[in-house]
């Protein structure tokens, strides 16, 4: 239901987009002559360009992962006071996005700097598609500035490392009826005439799995059965278990080491002041906003570039 509901959003983003640029188009064969309507229609197709962007990030967003809550951990590169104190700022950059988003954070665990900063942070965040926004931002950023530790005010570079998986719910075992395999049989060993003689053991198969397992202790099948079951829950559990232990060893094989060479984003505040996302090229000079949280423009060409690099 929600991947439906999704898909109408789209749908309807669409026609109203389709909408407004017909509109658009009527209005400059109308008013081609009036500078002040064409100056309205300048500003309406920019929030129409708006639009567009946010809807293909929409589309873009259809992994199961990506509507899942968040986990974030910063981890400052080597460096000492320096470097916590640029994930701290990196820290803080997050969460003045998730308020501009009104995602909810929580932190879960940070523990201080002896001088300053922070040597390690790991965030919760809640929202809508948290996951697949964030999910971006996983890599080496860098820092270039006049350290404010240094008396001799030289400029230093520092690394810190964020880190974003999703929240692994916890494994439910569901067993579909129609993916069990049942057979009964004569048990063997020791016990009364019903076990010997009767077909009370049974075995039974999860198709999708492969897992079998039998039992055939019990003088009914009943009872076979029902401990069979039972087992067969406890083996599916380790199996999804292990499934999402897989998955996250793949999340983890993304970390790289924290030092030159890795970085997916600069920050330069000195000589010049740009930031610089390395994957994609995208830019911006206004380094204040970004540091306050204004990290839009960014995970958007990240998204816009994962897309575009999944395709080739």
């Amino acid at each position: 239901m929600s991947e439906l509901a999704r898909l109408e959003r789209i749908l309807n983003t669409v026609e109203s987009l389709e909408q407004e640029l017909d509109d658009a188009a009527q209005m400059q064969e109308m008013f081609q002559d009036d500078d002040a309507a064409q100056k309205e229609m300048k500003v309406s197709l920019e929030m129409t360009q708006i639009e567009l962007r946010e809807l293909e990030v929409s589309i873009i967003l259809a992994d199961p992962n990506d509507s899942k809550t968040a986990i974030i951990t910063i981890h400052p590169g080597a460096g000492g006071v320096e470097s916590c104190d640029w994930a701290e700022m990196l820290f803080r950059m997050y969460v003045r996005y998730f308020e501009r988003k009104n995602f909810s954070s929580n932190v879960l665990d940070l523990l201080p700097g002896e001088v300053a900063g922070i040597k390690d942070v790991t965030i919760e965040v809640k929202g809508e598609y948290a996951y697949g926004f964030l999910k971006g931002e996983s890599g080496i950023h860098r820092l270039v500035r006049v350290s404010p530790f240094d008396s001799a005010k030289r400029r230093h570079t520092s690394f810190a490392s964020v880190f974003v998986m999703p929240e692994m719910e916890e494994v439910e075992v569901t067993i579909d009826p129609d993916d069990l395999r049942i057979d009964t049989f004569r048990a063997s060993g020791h016990g009364g005439q019903n076990v010997n003689k009767l077909s009370t053991a049974v075995r039974i198969k999860h198709i999708p799995s492969g897992i079998v397992v039998q039992c055939q202790n019990e003088r009914s099948q009943h009872q076979n059965k029902e401990n069979a079951m039972k087992i067969l829950r406890a083996r599916l559990y380790a199996y999804e278990e292990e499934k999402q232990a897989v998955r996250r060893a793949k999340l983890e094989e993304t970390k790289t080491d924290i030092a030159w060479g890795h970085q997916i984003r600069s920050y330069v505040l000195f000589p010049y002041r740009m930031i610089k996302d390395h994957r994609t090229g995208h830019e911006e000079h206004n380094v204040d906003a970004v540091l306050d949280g204004e990290i839009d423009d960014f995970l958007t060409a990240t998204l816009l570039w994962q897309a575009e690099t999944a395709q080739k």
